[in-house]
């Protein structure tokens, strides 16, 4: 289990990078723009990074739902591999079953 201290900082940035994306994505569009000034794209630049580095999504990790373990975790469960496992093991997971060969 990870520290909640951790999981609830994850929380934080996720709403930070929700809050400030569209923002984000109009200074963006502005900077890539063939058409626009140098003048407005530096000014741009400077909006973008005055903004807090938790606003970028790369600073996000996927964790577990469960657990906040940060590694081996699957995108289309949301979940780390051991949860995965004990969960399929129960039969709780349509579809899902033990391999064998």
């Amino acid at each position: 289990m990870a520290k909640l201290a951790v999981i609830n900082r994850q929380a934080k940035r996720e709403a930070t990078v929700k809050k400030y994306a569209e923002k984000r994505k109009a200074l963006f569009s502005i900077i890539q723009d063939p058409k626009a000034t140098d003048e407005a794209r530096e000014e741009a630049r400077a909006k973008l990074q005055s903004f807090p580095r938790d606003a970028s999504p790369v600073r996000l990790r996927n964790r577990c739902a469960i657990t906040g373990r940060p590694r081996g975790t699957f995108r289309k469960f949301g979940l780390a591999r051991n949860k995965i496992r004990e969960i399929a093991m129960r039969g709780e997971i349509p579809g899902m079953i033990k391999a064998s060969w």
